[in-house]
């Protein structure tokens, strides 16, 4: 059984990795610049480890062991995303919840491009991006202070 892989197969994942690290760094540029812990280096590297072993596993000679290795990236970002939820002491007020959704979006970018799935890929990370930066827009802060407001008064009737 030769699991060696050829230098063109390396030379792919290698274009992969540079594309997952520029999407991912693409996406942690919005948090970088709004002072979040998780910045572009943490947002690479999830997209980064993502495509590198969907990249490999698609190596393997297992029928089912990249959907195995997916599984396990989608879990094991899940697990990670746990553990930046927090929650205040005394209040209903949860912190950490977009960072948490959108390292397992970025991971879900990362196997996208493992998978040869490059269109996908790119928009996800767009739409993605638009979403962080919708704050950027006012439209968007008057509709979210309306939405805020609406609930507050529907909580009083």
């Amino acid at each position: 059984m030769d699991l060696s892989i050829d230098l063109i197969y390396e030379l792919i994942i290698i274009a992969k990795l540079i594309l997952s690290f520029l999407l991912g760094g693409f996406i942690g540029y919005d948090r970088e610049k709004r002072g979040k812990d998780a910045g572009i280096r943490t947002y690479a590297a999830v997209c980064l480890g993502a495509t590198i072993f969907v990249s490999i596993a698609e190596h393997l000679t297992d029928d089912h062991g990249a959907s195995r290795v997916i599984a396990n990236i989608i879990v094991g970002i899940g697990f990670l995303g746990s553990g930046i939820i927090t929650q205040r002491k005394g209040s209903n007020y949860s912190h950490g919840l977009t960072t948490a959704a959108t390292v397992w979006c970025t991971a879900a970018i990362g196997v996208a491009i493992g998978m040869n799935m490059f269109l996908i890929s790119l928009f996800c990370a767009a739409t993605l991006y638009f979403l962080l930066s919708l704050d950027n827009y006012k439209w968007y802060a008057r509709w979210k202070k309306k939405m805020i407001k609406q609930g507050h008064m529907e909580k009083k009737e």
